[in-house]
Protein backbone atom coordinates (compact mmCIF):
# COMPACT_ATOMS: atom_id res chain seq x y z
CA UNK A 1 0.00 0.00 0.00
CA UNK A 2 1.28 3.33 -0.62
CA UNK A 3 2.56 5.19 2.63
CA UNK A 4 0.61 8.44 3.06
CA UNK A 5 3.96 10.02 4.93
CA UNK A 6 6.29 9.46 1.98
CA UNK A 7 7.43 12.56 0.04
CA UNK A 8 8.68 13.32 -3.47
CA UNK A 9 12.96 12.25 -3.32
CA UNK A 10 14.06 12.62 -6.48
CA UNK A 11 13.23 14.25 -9.82
CA UNK A 12 15.15 12.72 -12.60
CA UNK A 13 15.06 14.43 -15.70
CA UNK A 14 16.00 13.06 -19.49
CA UNK A 15 16.92 13.83 -22.80
CA UNK A 16 15.31 11.29 -25.26
CA UNK A 17 15.58 11.48 -29.03
CA UNK A 18 14.25 9.13 -32.11
CA UNK A 19 16.30 9.52 -34.94
CA UNK A 20 12.51 9.88 -36.96
CA UNK A 21 14.09 12.08 -39.21
CA UNK A 22 15.52 9.71 -41.35
CA UNK A 23 12.41 7.91 -43.26
CA UNK A 24 10.81 11.28 -43.03
CA UNK A 25 8.23 10.42 -40.45
CA UNK A 26 6.31 13.25 -39.12
CA UNK A 27 7.32 15.80 -41.50
CA UNK A 28 5.77 18.44 -43.03
CA UNK A 29 5.82 21.92 -44.49
CA UNK A 30 7.64 24.07 -41.60
CA UNK A 31 9.23 20.97 -40.29
CA UNK A 32 10.65 18.93 -43.40
CA UNK A 33 13.51 16.46 -40.89
CA UNK A 34 11.89 16.38 -37.59
CA UNK A 35 13.66 13.77 -34.41
CA UNK A 36 10.79 13.50 -32.40
CA UNK A 37 11.49 13.86 -29.29
CA UNK A 38 10.95 13.63 -25.05
CA UNK A 39 11.72 16.29 -22.53
CA UNK A 40 11.29 13.35 -19.90
CA UNK A 41 10.80 13.36 -16.06
CA UNK A 42 9.78 11.07 -13.37
CA UNK A 43 9.25 11.54 -9.68
CA UNK A 44 10.25 9.57 -7.32
CA UNK A 45 8.88 8.68 -3.72
CA UNK A 46 11.19 7.84 -0.69
CA UNK A 47 8.27 5.15 0.06
CA UNK A 48 9.13 1.99 -1.13
CA UNK A 49 5.44 0.54 -2.41
CA UNK A 50 4.84 4.21 -3.63
CA UNK A 51 4.77 4.13 -7.55
CA UNK A 52 6.44 6.86 -9.76
CA UNK A 53 5.37 9.22 -11.74
CA UNK A 54 6.13 10.23 -15.33
CA UNK A 55 5.59 12.67 -17.58
CA UNK A 56 7.11 14.41 -20.71
CA UNK A 57 7.22 17.20 -23.03
CA UNK A 58 7.36 16.85 -26.78
CA UNK A 59 9.90 18.37 -29.28
CA UNK A 60 11.35 17.62 -32.05
CA UNK A 61 15.44 16.97 -31.84
CA UNK A 62 17.27 20.08 -31.41
CA UNK A 63 16.06 22.05 -27.58
CA UNK A 64 14.88 19.07 -26.32
CA UNK A 65 17.87 20.02 -23.85
CA UNK A 66 16.63 23.30 -23.70
CA UNK A 67 13.33 21.30 -22.66
CA UNK A 68 14.62 18.91 -19.70
CA UNK A 69 16.48 21.91 -18.23
CA UNK A 70 14.00 24.10 -17.76
CA UNK A 71 11.88 20.60 -16.10
CA UNK A 72 14.66 20.38 -14.12
CA UNK A 73 14.66 24.08 -12.90
CA UNK A 74 10.96 22.94 -11.52
CA UNK A 75 12.25 20.57 -9.58
CA UNK A 76 12.44 22.74 -5.86
CA UNK A 77 8.46 23.20 -6.22
CA UNK A 78 8.21 19.73 -5.94
CA UNK A 79 11.45 17.96 -3.87
CA UNK A 80 10.04 16.98 -0.45
CA UNK A 81 6.61 17.37 -1.06
CA UNK A 82 4.31 15.12 0.55
CA UNK A 83 3.00 12.21 -2.25
CA UNK A 84 -0.56 11.63 -0.86
CA UNK A 85 -1.35 15.66 -0.62
CA UNK A 86 0.28 15.62 -4.08
CA UNK A 87 -2.21 13.16 -5.11
CA UNK A 88 -4.58 15.09 -3.89
CA UNK A 89 -4.41 18.36 -4.73
CA UNK A 90 -2.38 18.45 -8.14
CA UNK A 91 -4.58 22.01 -8.98
CA UNK A 92 -2.00 22.68 -5.60
CA UNK A 93 1.09 22.21 -7.40
CA UNK A 94 0.11 23.76 -10.79
CA UNK A 95 -1.10 27.00 -8.96
CA UNK A 96 2.54 27.11 -7.68
CA UNK A 97 4.02 26.38 -10.87
CA UNK A 98 2.24 28.98 -13.38
CA UNK A 99 2.77 31.45 -10.13
CA UNK A 100 6.36 31.11 -9.59
CA UNK A 101 7.16 34.95 -10.27
CA UNK A 102 10.37 34.79 -11.39
CA UNK A 103 10.14 32.05 -13.90
CA UNK A 104 6.45 33.42 -14.73
CA UNK A 105 8.70 36.63 -16.06
CA UNK A 106 9.57 33.50 -18.85
CA UNK A 107 6.27 33.73 -19.94
CA UNK A 108 4.35 33.84 -18.26
CA UNK A 109 2.02 30.30 -19.02
CA UNK A 110 3.58 30.11 -22.57
CA UNK A 111 6.57 28.63 -24.05
CA UNK A 112 9.03 26.32 -22.64
CA UNK A 113 8.42 27.02 -18.88
CA UNK A 114 4.59 26.32 -19.76
CA UNK A 115 5.43 23.23 -21.43
CA UNK A 116 8.11 22.28 -18.46
CA UNK A 117 5.18 22.85 -15.87
CA UNK A 118 2.67 20.60 -18.16
CA UNK A 119 5.66 17.78 -17.73
CA UNK A 120 5.70 18.50 -14.04
CA UNK A 121 2.05 18.44 -13.50
CA UNK A 122 0.76 15.90 -15.75
CA UNK A 123 3.89 13.67 -13.98
CA UNK A 124 1.95 14.25 -10.73
CA UNK A 125 -1.21 13.15 -12.70
CA UNK A 126 0.04 9.91 -13.51
CA UNK A 127 1.70 9.29 -9.45
CA UNK A 128 -1.91 9.98 -8.62
CA UNK A 129 -3.82 7.52 -10.62
CA UNK A 130 -1.39 4.54 -10.35
CA UNK A 131 -2.03 5.34 -6.64
CA UNK A 132 -6.10 5.14 -7.35
CA UNK A 133 -5.23 2.12 -9.28
CA UNK A 134 -7.15 3.39 -12.40
CA UNK A 135 -6.14 4.67 -15.67
CA UNK A 136 -6.36 8.25 -15.92
CA UNK A 137 -9.92 8.71 -17.90
CA UNK A 138 -11.32 6.48 -14.91
CA UNK A 139 -9.88 8.97 -12.30
CA UNK A 140 -11.21 11.98 -13.99
CA UNK A 141 -14.62 10.42 -14.72
CA UNK A 142 -14.97 9.41 -11.40
CA UNK A 143 -14.10 12.43 -9.52
CA UNK A 144 -16.42 14.47 -7.93
CA UNK A 145 -17.82 17.51 -9.82
CA UNK A 146 -16.61 19.75 -6.89
CA UNK A 147 -13.57 18.43 -6.86
CA UNK A 148 -12.59 18.30 -10.56
CA UNK A 149 -13.90 22.63 -10.44
CA UNK A 150 -11.18 23.30 -7.88
CA UNK A 151 -8.74 21.91 -9.85
CA UNK A 152 -9.24 24.67 -12.42
CA UNK A 153 -7.56 28.11 -12.41
CA UNK A 154 -10.11 30.07 -13.40
CA UNK A 155 -7.55 33.71 -13.62
CA UNK A 156 -8.19 35.23 -17.10
CA UNK A 157 -11.32 32.74 -18.02
CA UNK A 158 -14.63 34.11 -15.77
CA UNK A 159 -15.53 36.38 -18.43
CA UNK A 160 -16.14 33.20 -20.76
CA UNK A 161 -16.37 30.26 -17.54
CA UNK A 162 -17.25 31.13 -14.04
CA UNK A 163 -16.82 28.91 -11.70
CA UNK A 164 -20.55 27.93 -11.33
CA UNK A 165 -21.09 27.00 -15.14
CA UNK A 166 -17.99 24.82 -15.14
CA UNK A 167 -19.73 23.00 -11.81
CA UNK A 168 -22.99 22.80 -13.88
CA UNK A 169 -21.40 21.37 -17.02
CA UNK A 170 -19.80 18.69 -15.28
CA UNK A 171 -22.23 17.82 -12.91
CA UNK A 172 -24.38 16.93 -15.97
CA UNK A 173 -21.94 15.89 -17.76
CA UNK A 174 -21.86 13.23 -15.01
CA UNK A 175 -25.59 11.43 -16.09
CA UNK A 176 -25.24 8.91 -18.26
CA UNK A 177 -21.48 8.45 -17.09
CA UNK A 178 -21.95 4.56 -16.42
CA UNK A 179 -23.45 3.49 -19.44
CA UNK A 180 -20.80 5.60 -21.75
CA UNK A 181 -17.96 3.99 -19.77
CA UNK A 182 -19.64 0.53 -20.95
CA UNK A 183 -19.41 1.62 -24.24
CA UNK A 184 -15.99 2.91 -24.42
CA UNK A 185 -14.71 -0.21 -23.11
CA UNK A 186 -16.31 -2.56 -25.54
CA UNK A 187 -15.95 0.02 -28.72
CA UNK A 188 -13.26 2.78 -28.05
CA UNK A 189 -13.19 6.00 -29.23
CA UNK A 190 -12.98 7.24 -32.54
CA UNK A 191 -9.36 7.65 -34.18
CA UNK A 192 -8.31 9.40 -37.56
CA UNK A 193 -4.71 9.16 -38.99
CA UNK A 194 -2.21 11.18 -39.80
CA UNK A 195 0.38 8.21 -40.99
CA UNK A 196 0.00 8.28 -44.90
CA UNK A 197 0.10 11.83 -44.93
CA UNK A 198 3.82 13.32 -44.13
CA UNK A 199 5.32 15.74 -46.91
CA UNK A 200 8.13 13.91 -47.22
CA UNK A 201 6.73 10.60 -48.40
CA UNK A 202 5.57 9.59 -52.35
CA UNK A 203 2.82 9.44 -53.80
CA UNK A 204 3.10 5.50 -54.11
CA UNK A 205 3.50 5.31 -50.44
CA UNK A 206 1.01 7.48 -49.33
CA UNK A 207 -1.45 5.71 -51.99
CA UNK A 208 -0.62 2.65 -50.44
CA UNK A 209 -0.77 3.92 -46.46
CA UNK A 210 -3.91 5.79 -47.34
CA UNK A 211 -6.00 2.36 -48.51
CA UNK A 212 -4.57 0.58 -45.86
CA UNK A 213 -5.96 2.98 -43.36
CA UNK A 214 -9.28 2.81 -44.79
CA UNK A 215 -8.73 -1.17 -44.52
CA UNK A 216 -7.96 -0.93 -41.00
CA UNK A 217 -10.94 0.91 -40.32
CA UNK A 218 -10.07 4.30 -40.21
CA UNK A 219 -13.24 7.49 -41.66
CA UNK A 220 -10.58 9.79 -41.48
CA UNK A 221 -7.08 10.83 -42.48
CA UNK A 222 -5.12 13.89 -42.73
CA UNK A 223 -2.59 14.95 -45.44
CA UNK A 224 -0.03 17.65 -44.63
CA UNK A 225 0.21 20.79 -46.97
CA UNK A 226 1.53 23.88 -47.58
CA UNK A 227 4.52 23.63 -49.21
CA UNK A 228 3.78 23.69 -53.18
CA UNK A 229 0.00 24.21 -54.23
CA UNK A 230 0.81 22.15 -57.52
CA UNK A 231 2.03 19.15 -55.28
CA UNK A 232 -0.49 19.56 -52.76
CA UNK A 233 -3.65 18.98 -55.63
CA UNK A 234 -1.63 16.23 -57.15
CA UNK A 235 -1.48 14.87 -53.60
CA UNK A 236 -4.99 15.75 -52.46
CA UNK A 237 -5.95 13.95 -55.70
CA UNK A 238 -4.00 10.43 -55.21
CA UNK A 239 -5.48 10.41 -51.21
CA UNK A 240 -8.85 10.86 -52.36
CA UNK A 241 -8.69 8.66 -54.73
CA UNK A 242 -7.57 6.07 -52.79
CA UNK A 243 -10.14 6.11 -49.57
CA UNK A 244 -13.20 7.12 -51.80
CA UNK A 245 -15.88 10.11 -51.03
CA UNK A 246 -17.03 8.96 -47.91
CA UNK A 247 -14.00 9.01 -45.87
CA UNK A 248 -13.17 12.42 -44.79
CA UNK A 249 -9.95 14.01 -45.70
CA UNK A 250 -8.74 16.53 -43.47
CA UNK A 251 -6.07 18.96 -43.82
CA UNK A 252 -2.82 20.11 -41.84
CA UNK A 253 -0.41 23.81 -43.32
CA UNK A 254 0.89 23.56 -39.88
CA UNK A 255 1.13 27.75 -39.64
CA UNK A 256 2.63 27.73 -42.80
CA UNK A 257 0.90 30.69 -44.93
CA UNK A 258 -0.64 34.37 -44.27
CA UNK A 259 -4.02 34.86 -43.87
CA UNK A 260 -4.54 35.86 -47.60
CA UNK A 261 -2.61 32.74 -48.66
CA UNK A 262 -4.33 30.61 -46.64
CA UNK A 263 -7.68 31.69 -47.72
CA UNK A 264 -6.51 31.27 -51.78
CA UNK A 265 -4.65 27.72 -50.99
CA UNK A 266 -7.91 25.94 -48.70
CA UNK A 267 -9.88 27.39 -51.64
CA UNK A 268 -7.82 25.96 -54.09
CA UNK A 269 -8.04 22.46 -52.73
CA UNK A 270 -11.61 22.25 -52.12
CA UNK A 271 -12.37 20.36 -55.03
CA UNK A 272 -10.98 17.56 -52.52
CA UNK A 273 -13.84 18.34 -50.02
CA UNK A 274 -11.80 18.50 -47.10
CA UNK A 275 -13.25 18.50 -43.81
CA UNK A 276 -10.88 20.64 -42.31
CA UNK A 277 -8.12 23.08 -42.82
CA UNK A 278 -5.64 22.54 -39.82
CA UNK A 279 -3.46 25.34 -38.49
CA UNK A 280 -3.95 27.20 -41.33
CA UNK A 281 -1.90 30.44 -40.00
CA UNK A 282 -0.04 31.34 -36.92
CA UNK A 283 -1.55 30.00 -33.76
CA UNK A 284 -0.81 33.23 -31.84
CA UNK A 285 -3.32 35.12 -34.57
CA UNK A 286 -6.97 34.37 -33.44
CA UNK A 287 -8.49 37.10 -35.40
CA UNK A 288 -6.49 35.67 -38.59
CA UNK A 289 -8.17 32.43 -37.84
CA UNK A 290 -11.79 33.87 -37.67
CA UNK A 291 -11.02 35.80 -41.25
CA UNK A 292 -9.55 32.25 -42.41
CA UNK A 293 -12.88 30.61 -41.18
CA UNK A 294 -15.31 33.12 -42.77
CA UNK A 295 -13.10 32.90 -46.01
CA UNK A 296 -13.17 28.99 -46.65
CA UNK A 297 -16.65 27.45 -45.02
CA UNK A 298 -17.73 25.29 -45.38
CA UNK A 299 -14.27 23.69 -44.84
CA UNK A 300 -13.86 23.62 -41.41
CA UNK A 301 -10.76 25.52 -39.13
CA UNK A 302 -9.20 23.04 -36.96
CA UNK A 303 -6.29 24.78 -34.27
CA UNK A 304 -5.14 24.37 -31.01
CA UNK A 305 -1.81 22.19 -30.92
CA UNK A 306 0.72 25.41 -30.71
CA UNK A 307 -1.72 27.21 -28.85
CA UNK A 308 0.09 28.69 -25.48
CA UNK A 309 -2.36 28.66 -22.80
CA UNK A 310 -6.28 28.81 -21.75
CA UNK A 311 -6.54 32.23 -22.69
CA UNK A 312 -5.62 31.50 -26.17
CA UNK A 313 -8.57 28.95 -26.50
CA UNK A 314 -11.54 30.94 -24.63
CA UNK A 315 -10.39 33.96 -27.60
CA UNK A 316 -10.71 31.37 -30.51
CA UNK A 317 -14.19 30.50 -28.89
CA UNK A 318 -15.40 33.81 -28.22
CA UNK A 319 -14.35 34.96 -31.95
CA UNK A 320 -15.69 32.30 -33.45
CA UNK A 321 -12.51 31.31 -34.91
CA UNK A 322 -12.78 27.94 -35.19
CA UNK A 323 -14.97 25.17 -35.55
CA UNK A 324 -12.66 22.16 -34.12
CA UNK A 325 -10.67 22.60 -31.39
CA UNK A 326 -7.30 20.34 -31.23
CA UNK A 327 -6.27 20.32 -27.06
CA UNK A 328 -2.23 18.74 -27.28
CA UNK A 329 -1.45 16.98 -23.84
CA UNK A 330 2.22 18.57 -23.51
CA UNK A 331 1.68 22.04 -24.80
CA UNK A 332 -0.15 23.93 -22.03
CA UNK A 333 0.10 23.18 -18.34
CA UNK A 334 -1.06 19.64 -18.14
CA UNK A 335 -4.37 18.00 -17.01
CA UNK A 336 -5.53 20.99 -15.23
CA UNK A 337 -5.76 23.33 -17.79
CA UNK A 338 -6.78 21.26 -20.60
CA UNK A 339 -9.59 20.39 -18.18
CA UNK A 340 -10.25 24.33 -18.58
CA UNK A 341 -9.59 24.00 -22.48
CA UNK A 342 -12.63 20.79 -22.48
CA UNK A 343 -15.09 23.27 -20.40
CA UNK A 344 -14.41 26.03 -22.83
CA UNK A 345 -15.11 24.14 -25.81
CA UNK A 346 -18.23 22.35 -23.91
CA UNK A 347 -19.68 25.95 -23.05
CA UNK A 348 -19.13 27.02 -26.50
CA UNK A 349 -20.71 23.93 -28.21
CA UNK A 350 -17.33 23.12 -30.62
CA UNK A 351 -15.78 19.68 -30.84
CA UNK A 352 -12.60 18.68 -29.46
CA UNK A 353 -10.54 16.72 -31.40
CA UNK A 354 -6.94 16.48 -30.28
CA UNK A 355 -3.68 16.64 -31.62
CA UNK A 356 -1.73 13.48 -30.83
CA UNK A 357 1.10 13.75 -33.97
CA UNK A 358 4.79 12.94 -31.99
CA UNK A 359 6.08 10.86 -29.47
CA UNK A 360 3.62 9.85 -26.31
CA UNK A 361 0.96 12.45 -27.15
CA UNK A 362 -1.40 9.89 -28.30
CA UNK A 363 -0.95 7.70 -25.26
CA UNK A 364 -1.59 10.74 -23.03
CA UNK A 365 -4.36 12.53 -24.84
CA UNK A 366 -6.52 8.91 -25.34
CA UNK A 367 -7.14 9.89 -21.72
CA UNK A 368 -8.54 13.27 -22.19
CA UNK A 369 -11.16 12.25 -24.77
CA UNK A 370 -12.12 9.58 -22.74
CA UNK A 371 -12.69 11.69 -20.00
CA UNK A 372 -14.54 14.30 -21.85
CA UNK A 373 -17.07 11.75 -23.47
CA UNK A 374 -17.77 9.79 -20.35
CA UNK A 375 -18.33 12.81 -18.22
CA UNK A 376 -18.51 15.81 -19.62
CA UNK A 377 -19.77 16.15 -23.45
CA UNK A 378 -21.21 12.76 -23.16
CA UNK A 379 -20.50 12.27 -27.52
CA UNK A 380 -18.24 11.54 -30.12
CA UNK A 381 -20.12 13.08 -32.54
CA UNK A 382 -17.51 14.37 -35.09
CA UNK A 383 -14.85 13.97 -32.55
CA UNK A 384 -11.36 12.00 -33.54
CA UNK A 385 -8.40 11.48 -31.90
CA UNK A 386 -5.26 11.60 -34.46
CA UNK A 387 -3.15 8.51 -34.33
CA UNK A 388 0.59 8.05 -35.85
CA UNK A 389 1.75 4.61 -36.24
CA UNK A 390 5.06 5.25 -34.80
CA UNK A 391 7.28 4.74 -31.63
CA UNK A 392 4.23 3.23 -29.38
CA UNK A 393 6.52 -0.15 -28.47
CA UNK A 394 8.65 2.24 -26.74
CA UNK A 395 5.95 2.63 -23.97
CA UNK A 396 5.08 0.27 -21.32
CA UNK A 397 1.40 0.70 -21.88
CA UNK A 398 0.93 1.93 -25.42
CA UNK A 399 -1.99 2.93 -27.43
CA UNK A 400 -3.92 0.16 -28.45
CA UNK A 401 -6.23 0.83 -32.13
CA UNK A 402 -9.09 -1.63 -33.04
CA UNK A 403 -11.04 -0.73 -36.07
CA UNK A 404 -9.99 3.02 -36.52
CA UNK A 405 -11.01 3.35 -32.62
CA UNK A 406 -8.94 3.85 -29.33
CA UNK A 407 -9.01 0.67 -27.15
CA UNK A 408 -9.89 2.14 -23.53
CA UNK A 409 -6.46 2.10 -21.25
CA UNK A 410 -7.12 -0.08 -18.24
CA UNK A 411 -3.76 -0.22 -17.39
CA UNK A 412 -3.68 2.27 -13.68
CA UNK A 413 -1.88 6.10 -14.76
CA UNK A 414 -1.78 8.26 -17.61
CA UNK A 415 0.24 5.86 -20.04
CA UNK A 416 3.27 8.06 -20.12
CA UNK A 417 6.12 5.31 -18.53
CA UNK A 418 8.94 4.98 -21.16
CA UNK A 419 10.59 1.22 -21.20
CA UNK A 420 13.87 1.51 -19.42
CA UNK A 421 15.85 -0.05 -22.16
CA UNK A 422 14.40 2.49 -24.56
CA UNK A 423 15.63 5.37 -22.12
CA UNK A 424 18.93 3.43 -21.77
CA UNK A 425 19.09 3.21 -25.77
CA UNK A 426 17.36 6.71 -27.15
CA UNK A 427 18.92 9.11 -24.00
CA UNK A 428 20.76 12.26 -26.02
CA UNK A 429 24.03 12.07 -26.52
CA UNK A 430 25.13 9.39 -24.34
CA UNK A 431 22.82 6.75 -25.22
CA UNK A 432 23.60 3.68 -27.07
CA UNK A 433 22.10 4.31 -30.20
CA UNK A 434 23.15 7.80 -30.28
CA UNK A 435 26.65 6.89 -29.02
CA UNK A 436 27.39 4.45 -31.91
CA UNK A 437 25.72 7.46 -34.15
CA UNK A 438 28.08 9.67 -33.37
CA UNK A 439 31.00 6.87 -33.92
CA UNK A 440 29.94 5.87 -37.05
CA UNK A 441 29.73 9.24 -38.17
CA UNK A 442 33.26 10.01 -37.03
CA UNK A 443 34.17 6.69 -39.23
CA UNK A 444 33.21 8.59 -42.39
CA UNK A 445 34.55 11.33 -41.79
CA UNK A 446 37.86 10.38 -40.93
Amino acid sequence: MPATDARIAAVDTYDIRFPTSRELDGSDAMNPDPDYSAAYVVLRADGPAEPAGHGFAFTIGRGNDVQVAAIHALRHHVLGRSVADLCADPGALYRDLTSDSQLRWLGPEKGVMHMAIGAVVNAVWDLAARRAGKPLWRLLADAEPEWLTTQIDFRYLTDALTPDEALDLLRRGRKGAAERTGDLLATGYPAYTTSPGWLGYDDTKLARLAAGAVADGFRQIKLKVGADLDDDVRRCRVARAAVGPDVRLALDANQRWDVPEAIRWTNALAEFDPYWIEEPTSPDDVLGHAAVRRAVAPVKVATGEHAHNRVVFKQLLQAGAVDIVQIDAARVGGVNENLAILLLAAKYGVPVCPHAGGVGLCELVQHLAMFDYVALSGTTEDRVVEYVDHLHDHFLDPVVIREGHYAAPTAPGFSAALRPESIARYTYPGGAFWAADAERTEGRTA
